[in-house]
């Protein structure tokens, strides 16, 4: 059977074609009234194209800017196909984001359209909370959008909704998905239909997604790896299963969804870690559900001894790598072929090489067409045909890549000495007790180190003790220090004198993103954190 990639030209006929081959095959999976209820691919085409209609009713011309402003839910994936499907440019746009962050994506991109989630995010792109330019129209689903978009629209533009896509280019933008930025104002990279259709491809030639998978979807819609994950089920006929909001039950949800494929950031799979610790292999794998075939890892390091741990109990996490640049593509680890501790190697159809200072460049049909409207950052990063990722790497003699840290987050201290802080971070983030873990010391003497405390596991053990489980009381007391200078001693002793923490502060709280420290994919944003306790840092050289 023809592959449904092969039978488009745009990822906006995905979903039709999609319910041509796979029927009444369930495209989508979520929890409604405490069950969970089907969604099939005909029943999925049937409401974009409602939808498509509608936009185009309301004015929506080629190439115009919708955001998309939400959690993770199946409205979202309606609204963002159908803008697709009208030949529109998707402009996602994390529901954590601040007032600000709205107005600059809304701005920037020059969108006249915004899809809200309810009023909550209604209220972040309006009057006088905004400062977004010219007028902007909004839909929100709450309160019953979708539905009146679907009335507004009617069969008769059906030959325009079809013009569209038979005449737009494969290498036109599909999205505009602005990076989070650890430094600066996010930029929206343009990624095309052709770039998207090359996921697919990747996909079908790696096996990740499989027509018989379910696939458990907690990541934010607004982030390129939650996007693959979508379009890759649209493509293969796996069904996607939505995460219902509540992060506490995520465990539970896992075990009700029983995926055979499960997408993540290191984060959740370091919180099991530390949970699961200890538990036989049977026990590991009915926390996911009892199915799982494979899990990928991507967005961020993961410690090798995470992975080491799930795959002796029998639950193979592989890690990948990519950025929003290249469309969440880049190097894979397979299930035949992987090496724990290596985001693996080229993926099918890309090339990866690395500069003489050993930063990590791609090229292919993957890489993105540049920064909307920023003619400059593209030339910083757009080489010769070649993008600058701007992550430092080594490549082994079978071709599988290590990522060593990014180039912006070297630190060269007093003496000369280089480090790349995120290897010794990742070791003292698998304590059970510390939750973040930031490394500071460029051009000082000496490297210290930031700690949060892990309260899910750190209260526990204040109780056995007999101290108090108020957050600043236990980062301030003397037998929470004693217990993370042992942590910080263990780590030490893997690493050269140059590189080890000569001493560290307890910060009584963790990370946040209202404070500006985390990245909605819960990548730590250096410089936030460098700015916001500068004076806790300052301290670690006095006396």
């Amino acid at each position: 059977m023809t592959p449904v990639r092969d039978r488009v030209r745009t990822i906006g006929e995905l979903p039709f074609v999609a319910a041509e081959v796979y029927g009444d095959r369930p495209a989508l999976r979520a929890r409604r009234g405490g069950v969970w209820v089907d969604t099939t691919f005909v029943e999925l085409a049937d409401v974009v194209r409602g939808l498509a209609r509608g936009l185009v009713a309301t004015g929506l011309a080629p190439g115009d800017r919708v955001c998309v402003l939400g959690e993770t839910r199946p409205e979202w994936t309606f609204a963002g196909l159908a803008v697709l499907a009208a030949g529109g440019v998707l402009v996602p746009i994390y529901a954590s984001s601040s007032v600000e962050e709205c107005a600059w994506v809304v701005g920037d991109s020059g969108a006249q359209l915004v899809v809200c989630e309810d009023a909550r995010q209604l209220a972040k792109i309006q009057p006088p909370l905004n400062r977004v330019p010219g007028p902007v129209r909004a839909v929100v689903i709450a309160d019953g959008g979708l539905s009146a978009l679907t009335e507004a629209g009617s069969s008769d533009v059906d030959d325009e909704l079809a013009r569209r896509r038979a005449t737009a280019s494969p290498d036109e933008p599909a999205q505009l998905i602005y990076t989070s930025g650890t430094t600066g104002p996010p930029k929206g990279c343009m990624l095309t239909h052709r770039n998207w259709l090359t996921l697919c491809e990747v996909n079908e030639r790696t096996g990740y997604v499989r027509r018989d998978d379910v696939v458990y979807l907690f990541l934010p819609l607004a982030h390129v790896f939650a996007q693959i994950t979508q379009f890759a089920c649209l493509d293969a006929g796996a069904t996607l299963a939505y995460y219902g909001g509540d992060p506490n039950r995520i465990v539970p949800e896992l075990a009700e969804v029983a995926p055979t494929f499960l997408p993540s950031v290191p984060r959740i799979f370091e919180k099991l870690y530390t949970a699961l610790a200890g538990a036989p292999p049977a026990a590991v794998r009915a926390v996911f559900g009892g199915r799982l075939r494979m899990a990928l890892s991507g967005a961020a390091p993961i410690s090798p001894a995470v992975l080491e741990f799930f795959a002796a109990a029998g639950v193979p996490v592989l890690e990948g790598y990519g950025m929003t640049e290249t469309t969440g593509v880049g190097t894979v680890n397979l299930l035949d072929r992987h090496r724990l501790g290596t985001v693996g190697v080229a993926a099918p159809g890309t090339r990866v090489r690395l500069a003489d200072d050993g930063e990590v460049l791609m090229s292919g049909p993957h890489v993105f067409a540049g920064y909307w409207q920023n003619p400059a950052a593209t030339a910083e990063v757009l080489v010769d045909g070649w993008l600058r990722t701007g992550d430092l790497g080594t490549i082994d003699a079978d071709g599988f890549l290590t990522i060593t840290g990014r180039k912006k987050d070297i630190i060269v201290t007093a003496g000369g000495k280089n480090i790349a802080p995120a290897n010794v971070e990742n070791d003292l983030r698998q304590s059970r007790w510390i939750s973040q873990a930031i490394v500071y010391g460029d051009r000082r003497p000496y490297p210290v180190a930031l700690l949060t405390l892990d309260l899910d596991e750190i209260r526990g053990w204040a109780q056995e003790q007999g101290l108090p489980e108020d957050p600043a009381a236990l980062a301030g007391s003397a037998e929470v220090r004693q217990l993370f200078q042992t942590v910080v001693d263990e780590v030490n002793g893997r690493y050269s004198r140059a590189a080890q923490i000569k001493r560290f502060a307890i910060l009584d709280r963790d990370l946040t993103q209202e404070s500006g420290e985390l990245t909605p994919t819960l990548k730590v944003k250096r410089a936030a954190v460098y700015a916001n306790h500068a004076a806790l840092f300052a301290g670690l050289y006095e006396g």
